[in-house]
């Protein structure tokens, strides 16, 4: 007879194979434990912070700019809890500024080179370098993440290997380019799916229990969100243009007219911020509900599970209201965007799990390159878990 107070969600989480051992997986039923996620940081306390950073990688010219990066995420790594403990961040800021300076290298000569005609081929070449060494920064990126990202005193790792890299993020992309799209939504699949079976904490490798249709379903909502917003924010635009030019027809206004151009102006501006504003809201929800699913269908070495209960929906709201704060700002609202969002996010987050966290005893990490993380920031590389 089964444990009432194990679900028939859990069975399979019991069924499985558990890496390392533990006392939970005997011969009697566990008991399913759930761990809600905390987050303890405060708008106030991170302003401080973020303030001071902006500061001393102003007067330092940027070079101050991998400790303000590393002092920012010991910040919200610290303010995290599970079961009691807190995360640490324990990259070091002096190997992300060698990476940073490599990169910042490349960058200049690809700006520079780009401004002759006779050197543009070397500006082509580092296009050319870049783009087929995007998987393999983005890996190292993981790895170092992951490598030192602690919890327990026991640190993350990823293992996920270059060749599928280069599949996840160079393959993929290439189908849903030549596709128009259709494949985007697999491409999503395969590298949330790379990001999941990469990670370990521990001796406990972690296993992604998605599929390809949730994704598809995704994108084909963001789609109907697109083109449902592109109707009702271009009806209006569309009439406006429509009066300008009966307008023009009828003599009423003329080209050099100052209430012409400021109206044709105002309908730009209209435009622009209406198409920014559908896809901020399109790719927040794509991310939210990507975020959602991941960590439903995330398990960790046959004991722990992840569930998340906050809305993909409400998280645009959040998102597009933060960038809104922002702009009003002048960016001193950042912080504040940032605490809330992340408080939102975590608040909604629990795991289950069928035996103790300090019942895990943590495999060797090993040491990794700052390059690849350095890359991924430096240059706006989207990537994370």
């Amino acid at each position: 007879m089964s444990d009432p107070a194990v679900s028939a969600r859990d069975e399979p989480l019991l069924g499985r194979h558990v890496q390392p051992p533990c006392p939970a997986a005997g011969p009697f039923p566990a008991t399913v434990t759930e761990y809600p996620v905390t987050f303890t940081g405060t708008a106030q306390e991170y302003f401080r912070l973020w303030i001071v950073n902006i500061a001393l990688t102003f007067v330092t010219l940027g070079l101050y700019l991998p400790w303000a990066r590393v002092r920012n995420r010991q910040y919200f790594y610290g303010h995290t809890w599970v079961d009691g403990q807190n995360f640490e961040y324990r990259a070091s800021p002096a190997a992300l500024l060698r990476g940073y300076l490599l990169v910042a290298a490349l960058f200049l000569a690809y700006a520079v080179s780009g401004q002759f005609e006779s050197t543009q081929w070397v500006a082509g070449v580092l296009v050319l370098i870049y783009g087929a060494a995007y998987p393999l920064l983005v890996r190292q990126s993981m790895r170092f993440q992951a490598v030192n990202t602690v919890h327990r005193g026991l640190r993350f790792r990823f293992h996920g290997t270059v060749g599928r890299a280069y599949v996840a993020y160079l393959v993929t992309n290439f189908v849903a380019g030549i596709s128009a799209g259709l494949a985007l939504p697999w491409a999503w699949y395969m590298q949330r799916r790379y990001q999941t079976e990469g990670l370990a904490y521990g001796a406990a490798r972690a296993t992604f229990r998605g599929d390809v249709g949730p994704f598809y379903l995704i994108g084909l909502t963001a789609l109907g969100l697109t083109l449902a917003g592109g109707v009702i924010l271009g009806v209006p635009l569309f009439a406006l243009a429509a009066a300008l030019l009966s307008g023009f027809d009828a003599g009423l206004l003329d080209s050099g007219n100052i209430l012409s151009s400021g109206l044709w102006l105002a309908a730009l501006v209209a435009g622009y911020l209406a198409v920014l504003i559908l896809y901020v809201v399109a790719w927040q929800y794509v991310r939210g509900a990507t975020m959602v699913y991941m960590l439903n269908n995330v398990e960790l070495g046959g004991v722990f599970r992840t569930r998340a209960t906050f809305s993909p929906w409400r998280l645009v709201w959040i998102s597009v209201s933060n960038s809104a704060a922002r702009v009003l700002t002048l960016g001193l609202a950042s912080p504040w965007a940032a605490v809330r969002q992340t408080r939102y996010i975590l608040g909604g987050v629990t795991v289950r799990a069928i035996a103790p966290l300090d019942d895990f005893v943590a495999g060797v990490g090993g040491e990794a390159s700052a390059f690849g993380e350095a890359a991924t920031e430096l240059l706006d590389i989207q990537v994370g878990f």
